[in-house]
């Protein structure tokens, strides 16, 4: 009998493997409800994370996004073009920064996130509703302490 090369008895111990059934999940929750809008997940992010920081009257550029996101610079980048392209966002000076460019939501990029973001949310409260609310805080804590110490 060989020695297992993975350190766990069953697929289910591994953390990593866990997220990633969870992820993959609830990503394709989310797809369901963005696909007939032609959005991607990351356009969509773009969009709420745009509206989110308006909304803070703060200006957006695309070094933000990508920190909020963390998603990677190419990925916001094209996504920016197509978000541009079908005018749910424009690109103009920043205001302090003048190699960057500001990013703002268009009259029809805010229609359309503002359609989005409920339909989102309801996919949140029912993907994480089986989560009693006390056990959702923590994992909430939980989930914010691997992304700040894996930036």
């Amino acid at each position: 009998m060989t020695k297992s090369v993975f350190g766990f008895d069953q697929a289910e111990d591994s953390p990593g493997f866990l997220l990633w059934q969870t992820t993959v999940t609830w990503q394709r929750a989310i797809k369901k409800v963005l696909d007939p809008y032609d959005i991607s997940h990351a356009q969509f992010v773009i969009l709420a994370i745009t509206m989110w920081f308006e909304s803070k009257s703060r200006e957006v550029s695309q070094s933000l996004i990508i920190r909020q996101s963390k998603l990677d610079k190419m990925t916001v980048s094209k996504a920016l073009k197509k978000l541009v392209a079908e005018a749910y966002v424009k690109r103009i000076e920043h205001k302090e920064d003048t190699r960057a460019k500001s990013v703002l939501l268009t009259k029809k990029g805010k229609e359309l996130v503002s359609k989005l973001i409920p339909m989102v949310e309801e996919i949140d409260e029912e993907f994480f509703g089986v989560v009693k609310k006390s056990e959702r805080l923590i994992l909430i804590k939980v989930l914010n302490s691997l992304v700040s110490n894996n930036i």
